[in-house]
């Protein structure tokens, strides 16, 4: 490969990695053309931009990162593919919704997600599970709205005339 399609190949997994705030580093080697074929039309669909990358010219591009993101380069052995996505939790839902069909591939690498790094397929989990900054803000908003929902409920029922105990029974 000449050295100007390595620039540019690294220019684009740094323009992409720019794009898109979380990425995910996998191993997809091995699925049959079917099953790549599922997983390309599923990343699709969930707005997951997968590509197959060479782990040197990866490599290259980590380095000029900051150190946490680093040390994902200790995850580049064997064939790698990325995944990157605007919506953290994305990748790991799908990967665990591939597996659950029973898809030995794609697994995790590891992961730059909201400013963190993971590495290891046991992350999975963890990562399958993280939620938006949106989502965050509604959880909260909810805990907030609760007390002040119970507060109303119980004037409203002492307004009506009903006891504490007259409440629970119904």
């Amino acid at each position: 490969m000449k050295k100007e399609l390595k620039g540019q190949i690294i220019e684009g997994i740094s323009a992409k990695m720019k794009e898109f705030p979380n990425f995910y580093i996998t191993d997809i080697a091995g699925l049959n053309a079917e099953q790549t074929s599922k997983l390309r039309r599923e990343c699709f669909n969930n707005g997951i931009v997968l590509t197959v990358v060479k782990n040197t010219l990866l490599a290259h591009v980590l380095k000029e990162m900051n150190e946490d993101v680093q040390s994902l380069s200790e995850t580049l052995v064997g064939n790698t593919a990325l995944m990157y996505t605007q919506v953290p939790a994305a990748p790991g839902k799908l990967i665990k919704k591939l597996q659950k069909e029973g898809f030995s591939k794609p697994v995790v690498k590891g992961a730059y997600v909201q400013e963190c790094v993971f590495i290891g397929e046991d992350k999975l989990d963890m990562l399958a599970g993280i939620k938006t900054r949106e989502e965050l803000i509604g959880d909260i908003i909810g805990l907030l709205q609760s007390p002040a929902r119970n507060i109303v409920s119980a004037l409203q029922n002492a307004c009506e005339g009903k006891s504490d105990d007259e409440t629970l029974k119904q």
